[in-house]
């Protein structure tokens, strides 16, 4: 018997893109004020787990076509290489650093290797979270 879950797909719609942002926002604002990868990893993993719950699996997979196991091994990747960002400028691995750039559009802008560390650890913690919430409703 299927359910008829009108009311919570149409909240659904809504509020997904009202968490992704605050997941970007929190992600962006990390190395400055609180947030950062793993925080805002959460709070994106938790926009897609509410998809999981309010669609079926084979829905969601056809609108995020993502291997989230692999989503968590890209982000591990990108946070361990990151590392090498510090190496670069001629600093120890996996030490923080900085430069001010001159961007066309944005003006004068702060890089930092932070910034890719932090997304590869909100990659990870999405691919994981959702890996993990796959792997509890397969089993019966």
């Amino acid at each position: 018997m299927k359910i008829n879950d009108v009311i919570l797909q149409t909240v659904t719609r809504m509020v997904v893109f009202i968490i992704l942002t605050l997941g970007v926002y929190l992600f962006l604002s990390g190395h400055n004020n609180p947030g950062g990868g793993f925080i805002g990893g959460l709070v994106l993993a938790s926009a897609i787990v509410l998809l999981y719950l309010a669609y079926d699996i084979e829905t969601v997979h056809k609108g995020i076509p993502f291997d989230f196991k692999r989503v968590a091994a890209l982000g591990v990747l990108i946070a361990v290489t990151s590392g090498f960002g510090a190496i670069l400028f001629d600093s120890h691995f996996l030490t923080q650093t900085f430069s001010h750039f001159h961007l066309p559009v944005f003006g004068e802008t702060e890089l930092a290797t932070v910034t890719i560390f932090e997304a590869g650890v909100a990659l990870a913690v999405v691919g994981v979270v959702v890996t993990i919430i796959l792997s509890i409703s397969e089993d019966e």
